[in-house]
């Protein structure tokens, strides 16, 4: 069967305007789900449902080998767009703290300036922790985003988030170094 070749394309892009509608609706919703528990509902089931898409695009785009650097380039924007607004939602609902996001922002958004101002001479592709990072974000913004106090008990859901949000920073923080450490030896391999 195949497929359209802008199909892994297209998914990726949609994520963009998800991103908004869920931020949206996350604000809405309020603090913990308490304010509108059906929207906080809502939005963290879109969070999870737009951050799922992240893992079919690229498995269509290499199935069918149709990987392209359009691609490459706007899958991982897309996914910082999507998992910023998650994080920046929840700093705003005060249920992560600003420092945190801010660090996690810094990492995110440095090296996708970075991907942009090369691009024009070589796309860079996410290496292997930068796809565990995205992943454990993806599950750790589930995870607090969805108001499953009402199903495991605040403590639990408190607990486990607490945990979440601290793995999150720590791999956002070393693959952003693994980042680094690859395109500095990157380019002394191109110089030499």
């Amino acid at each position: 069967m195949a497929i359209p070749r802008q199909l892994p394309n297209a998914i990726t892009i949609a994520r963009i305007p998800l991103a908004v509608v869920f931020f949206v609706l996350l604000l809405l919703g309020g603090t913990y789900g308490f304010d509108d528990i059906t929207l906080r509902w809502v939005a963290g089931a879109l969070f999870v449902l737009a951050i799922s898409t992240d893992w079919v695009d690229g498995y269509l785009a290499r199935k069918y080998d149709i990987v392209s650097d359009f691609g490459k380039l706007w899958d991982p924007i897309a996914d910082k767009l999507l998992t910023g607004a998650g994080f920046v939602g929840l700093a705003i609902l005060a249920e992560w703290p600003w420092w945190v996001v801010i660090v996690i922002l810094v990492r995110e958004w440095g090296i996708t300036i970075h991907r942009f101002i090369v691009a024009s001479s070589h796309i860079v592709a996410a290496a292997w922790m930068g796809k565990v990072k995205t992943a454990l974000q993806g599950v750790a913004l589930g995870w607090c985003l969805l108001p499953l106090h009402v199903l495991v008990g605040f403590d639990v859901w408190t607990l486990v988030g607490a945990v979440l949000m601290w793995a999150t920073l720590a791999i956002t923080i070393l693959s952003g170094i693994d980042y680094v450490l690859a395109q500095i030896r990157g380019g002394k391999a191109s110089a030499r």
